[in-house]
């Protein structure tokens, strides 16, 4: 069966694109910041720019993995689900569930090397980028150069390969169950997750008033708190989109007319597969909006005292800005991957639409409504996220003085208004790519 995988990714590529993406992005930016790490253990470097290049490869290298999981797994469970009748059609000449999984692990073995090793080039630029502007900062010692060793290169192959062939098999497992007649799992271990998230994000929540105003490490517990209410809400998100639909359904159903009743009843029925869509809108929102905002409230404190900033200051901000960028390349990348692949994968659905009556007009205006409540639903919990830990942070570091930064409505603004975009105009676009298609040719064509 790996044979057999490795003839269909190289005869039929175009499907692997988007797995291969997320694994080229995962790839490079594990390799990009783990190459930190070669380059702090190298001969020479003294103890302020070893702990610079430590900091910084271990704390967003570990945002990075942390991404690579959520993109590889989201890509890849789309990639399964358009190839159900693929599978069935391997069920029905013979083929058994193991061979079926074996092939497609294999696909995503394949595709993850793939990834890794066209990551190599974009990863040791990367690296080298980072380090000459900590030289430019004078964060890093002038004498220390860049090194792409072995943890840069093991890190990036091992957590893509393992983040690739977990999500294959978990993936592939339930598409076999399903086309055996077996019951789909319910998700209790995803809701596990998210309710395990959630309270530990309000136990590091919770933790930030018993830290000091002046300690370094203040940040650190509101950061990882808006992190894993983030997650949480992500990982929840089929649930909190169903009870949203429950509340706000009718209005969108009264006032949007034929295409707001197509979107609540295909929200409804889509919830659990458009949980890869709200993942990296909450973690982009939340994420993003926390970092930003304590980064300011931290910025307008010094100033307020009358310091200048040192070189753990520095690292700080420099730490915060590359999460946020990294965060924001990343998980838009990723929104638009899934949202390209979902949509697409809605050809024959469109054009049954069509041949039922509908007008181009009507199914552009259902996935624009869907794209809406998507986005407003991800800018909701992810910035329920990011003010949980605002909030607790600005307290404490100001000593009760100001609750949420005057930066917010800016910050938060910027950060709709990208989600926004990548959203609607990627659904969008794609769907009126789609509907260049004859109905007739579109509800035959293969899913």
């Amino acid at each position: 069966m790996f044979s057999l995988a490795l003839r269909s990714v190289r005869h039929r590529p175009g499907r692997f694109l988007a797995t291969l993406l997320a694994a080229f992005l995962g790839a490079t930016i594990t390799m990009t910041f783990n190459s930190l790490h070669d380059t702090a253990a190298g001969a020479g470097v003294d103890d302020t720019s070893a702990e610079t290049l430590g900091l910084t490869g271990g704390v967003v290298g570990g945002y990075g993995t942390l991404l690579v999981f959520f993109a590889i797994a989201s890509t890849l469970t789309v990639n399964v689900r358009q190839r159900a009748d693929e599978i069935h059609l391997l069920r029905c000449t013979g083929a058994t569930p193991a061979q079926i999984k074996r092939m497609v692990v294999g696909e995503a073995a394949v595709v993850a090397l793939v990834g890794t090793l066209l990551a190599m080039g974009p990863a040791l630029l990367g690296g080298r980028a980072l380090v000459a502007m900590f030289h430019d900062t004078g964060q890093v010692a002038d004498s220390v150069h860049h090194v792409f060793g072995p943890i840069a290169l093991l890190s990036g192959f091992w957590i893509t390969l393992l983040a690739s062939v977990g999500a294959a098999f978990l993936a592939v497992r339930r598409a076999t169950r399903a086309q055996a007649g077996g019951r789909a799992p319910r998700g209790r271990l995803r809701t596990f997750g998210g309710v395990a998230a959630l309270v530990g994000g309000l136990g590091c929540l919770s933790a930030t008033f018993a830290i000091d105003a002046t300690e370094p490490a203040l940040m650190a517990a509101p950061a990882y708190g808006s992190i894993l209410l983030s997650l949480g809400f992500a990982a929840l998100s089929p649930a909190l989109l169903r009870g949203l639909l429950g509340l706000f359904g009718r209005p969108l159903t009264v006032f949007g007319g034929a295409s707001g009743y197509l979107a609540v009843h295909n929200m409804r029925r889509r919830a659990a597969q458009l949980a890869g869509i709200l993942m990296p809108l909450i973690v982009f929102t939340g994420v993003a909006t926390a970092t930003l905002c304590m980064q300011a409230v931290e910025n307008d404190a010094l100033k307020a005292s009358g310091l200048t900033k040192d070189v753990e200051a520095k690292n700080l901000e420099t730490l915060n800005l590359v999460a946020v960028g990294i965060i924001v390349v990343f998980a838009c990348v990723m929104l638009i991957n899934s949202l390209y692949a979902a949509t697409s994968y809605r050809t024959r659905e469109f054009g049954g639409q069509r041949l039922a009556g509908a007008t181009p007009g009507q199914v552009l205006g259902t996935v624009g409504a869907e794209g809406l409540v998507l986005t407003l639903t991800g800018l909701f919990f992810g910035t329920v996220a990011g003010l949980a830990g605002i909030v607790p942070f600005a307290l404490v570091r100001t000593d009760g003085d100001t609750v949420l930064p005057d930066q917010l409505p800016v910050i938060w603004l910027g950060i709709s208004a990208m989600a926004a975009v990548a959203t609607l105009v990627t659904s969008l676009a794609t769907t009126r790519r789609t509907l260049r298609i004859p109905a007739v040719m579109a509800v035959t064509a293969p899913v």
